[in-house]
């Protein structure tokens, strides 16, 4: 029994210990909520069917926002760029190739309310930036790697165009109060 009280003493130590120290699991664990309002929205993209714009309505949905079919059933309308890829040297090994890349990913995006060209939050930019090191040796896997990277950006960038209209739906339903 003291052995049985001990363990579940140093157990709920622990356990105190990683939520100090800020320790938490990656996924939905910080997810946005956004106001009841908000909702039901409408994609608006040149390519509905891009792997960036699956991404972010999965991201989307995965946060309680429900796709309609048309622009007059939704609430409010995201209007989502393309993602732009690019890809440029940061530094050179001794024969003058790439030994590090800067990887960007930026799209840009607005949200207006249906049947108005008015924009409820402004045409912004989101961007992800990385770095990755490069062997010129293994040209197949580095390939494989910037693919994956790629994978990674883009549910980072939709993250980030969920947490800023989040941001605005959260200030704006505080402000209408």
């Amino acid at each position: 029994m003291p052995q049985r009280l001990t363990r579940l003493a140093l157990l709920l130590g622990l356990t105190c210990l990683l939520a100090a120290c800020g320790f938490q699991l990656r996924g939905n664990s910080g997810a946005t909520a956004l106001p009841e309002a908000w909702k039901v929205m409408y994609l608006d993209t040149g390519n509905p069917n891009s792997e960036f714009s699956r991404e972010l309505k999965a991201r989307f949905s995965a946060n309680g926002i429900t796709w309609a079919e048309e622009p007059a059933d939704a609430a409010f309308i995201l209007d989502l760029g393309p993602e732009r890829f690019s890809q440029r040297n940061l530094s050179l090994n001794r024969e003058a190739r790439a030994a590090e890349f800067e990887l960007t990913m930026a799209s840009r995006f607005a949200v207006r309310k249906p049947g108005t060209s008015a924009p409820v939050i402004k045409p912004a930019e989101a961007t992800v930036i990385k770095q990755m090191e490069n062997d010129p040796r293994n040209v197949v896997g580095k390939a494989e790697e910037i693919r994956i990277i790629k994978g990674e950006m883009r549910v980072e960038l939709a993250q980030q165009i969920l947490r800023r209209i989040g941001f605005f739906a959260a200030n704006a339903s505080a402000s209408a109060n």
